[in-house]
């Protein structure tokens, strides 16, 4: 599991309440470790016979104890109830996920508790609003930025010559990704390539192609232009978790368009706010920080 989070937050002394600055190296519990740590520890415990408000209380018991806080007398009712890492739990036998009384945002995150036939808690995922934004179905979103992809004449384009002066301390030109780094680690200083070189590097994807799957199956279009992009910037091996951005290890989102409209989601390229991933040699990353890089898929 890398850090032992649970020790480190028993050890603070803080309570679900408490604030943690996002990217605090050792209390705040990224998404992915936080998923992976909720589902060991959870994966399992019976909820069986429980009342709905019971196994909701039980549950939020069941993660403080995961996490190494201690357990309430009783849930304020907060939002989101766990204040200090962002996040609220649903317990879930059905797919139908309802969020009422909120606005979905990029920071908070929702733990969702797969409940099986057997009333045990068979899986345990989390998601952020942006993630969960792109499951929603119902059309009933209305905050979702977009852009318009306008291409020149030109076959590449760099839009920005420099990474933002947050980033640039900690990016190295001809960093060798292939010995030490996956594409889904966190970003680490002198492990991250400037933009330009970024820029360079998946210039070589001009011309290239792969299967058609259809038009109807833009997640596996999606699916094999991130296999080029990350041999292209000298990843060993692919891998893809699906979480915001793309290449984490990169801070680079990918996008393939068949369309000039960019959906963005919840996310705003311009937006200061902190981004859910550890600090980077003592740096806050944003969002604002991130780097897109943008493929035209001709017809």
């Amino acid at each position: 599991m890398g850090r032992d989070y649970t020790q480190a937050i028993a050890a603070s002394g803080l309570t679900i309440y408490d604030h943690i600055e996002m990217g605090d190296p050792d209390l705040w519990v990224p998404t992915p470790e936080l998923e992976a740590l909720l589902d060991e520890q959870l994966r399992g415990i019976s909820l069986a016979g429980l009342a709905l408000r019971t196994r909701s209380k039980v549950v939020k018991e069941h993660v403080c104890r995961a996490l190494g806080y201690p357990v309430p007398p009783s849930f304020k009712k907060t939002q989101p109830r766990f204040v200090g890492q962002m996040f609220d739990t649903y317990a879930q036998k059905a797919n139908n996920l309802q969020v009422w009384n909120e606005e979905l945002s990029p920071s908070r995150r929702y733990v969702i508790l797969r409940v099986d036939e057997a009333d045990q808690i068979a899986r345990v995922k989390v998601v952020n609003g942006e993630e969960l934004a792109q499951l929603d179905t119902t059309g009933t979103l209305t905050q979702k930025y977009q852009a318009r992809l306008v291409p020149g004449d030109a076959l590449h384009e760099l839009i920005a010559a420099e990474d933002t002066d947050t980033l640039l301390p900690h990016v190295r030109a001809g960093a060798n990704l292939a010995d030490n780094v996956s594409p889904v680690d966190h970003p680490a200083h002198g492990l991250m390539l400037p933009i330009a070189e970024v820029f360079e590097r998946l210039s070589g994807a001009v011309g290239r192609s792969f299967p058609d799957a259809g038009w109807d199956q833009e997640r596996n279009r999606g699916a094999a232009l991130h296999r080029i992009v990350c041999e292209l910037l000298g990843y060993a091996d692919y891998r893809d978790d699906g979480r915001f951005p793309d290449v984490r290890n990169q801070l680079l989102e990918v996008k393939l368009q068949t369309s000039p409209t960019i959906d963005l989601g919840l996310v705003r390229p311009a937006s200061e706010e902190p981004l859910d991933v550890p600090q980077v040699a003592g740096t806050q990353v944003r969002h604002c920080d991130v780097r897109y890089a943008l493929f035209d898929l001709l017809p």
